[in-house]
């Protein structure tokens, strides 16, 4: 009986026009919010700095390690593509910052957007793509020494 009630939802879900296409919009929001997002509410401790490709910190940078890339998705689900959004770039910042610290670096410099491997560069934007179940940033910027 279960089968039953669970195939005729699964047609029903299927039959619907948008449930059963996959959404993929492009949005771009704040960087730097949220970064300041992720220190405000401690997923990170600000040690380190992230500075989006077309801003250069002041002083001397030294590339630890280039090119490192987070790709990072998260449930979207009866979320708001921009409450989706925001969550799933604070565990793409979480990465960089991780990833930094363990390299001895103490900023991530020329972040660009990485969806899919495609480079977007924006002084003070993120892509993030949402759908109807997932959303996903991927950013890709290099591990530096700022002194």
């Amino acid at each position: 009986m279960h089968f039953k009630k669970l195939a005729a939802a699964t047609l029903l879900i299927c039959a619907l026009p948008g449930v059963s296409q996959a959404r993929d919009t492009a949005v771009y929001l704040p960087f730097d919010q949220a970064v300041a997002s992720a220190i405000a509410t401690g997923k990170i401790d600000g040690s380190v700095k992230f500075y989006l490709a077309g801003n250069k910190p002041t002083g001397n940078v030294t590339i630890v390690s280039p090119g490192a890339v987070t790709n990072k998705k998260t449930n979207a689900f009866n979320k708001s593509d921009q409450v989706a959004c925001e969550w799933v770039v604070q565990s793409a910042i979480i990465a960089l910052h991780q990833a930094a610290k363990s390299a001895g670096a103490n900023a991530v410099t020329d972040i660009v957007s990485f969806y899919k491997s495609n480079e977007r560069k924006d002084p003070k934007t993120y892509e993030c793509h949402a759908g109807a179940i997932m959303a996903g940033v991927a950013l890709k910027g290099d591990l530096a020494k700022v002194q």
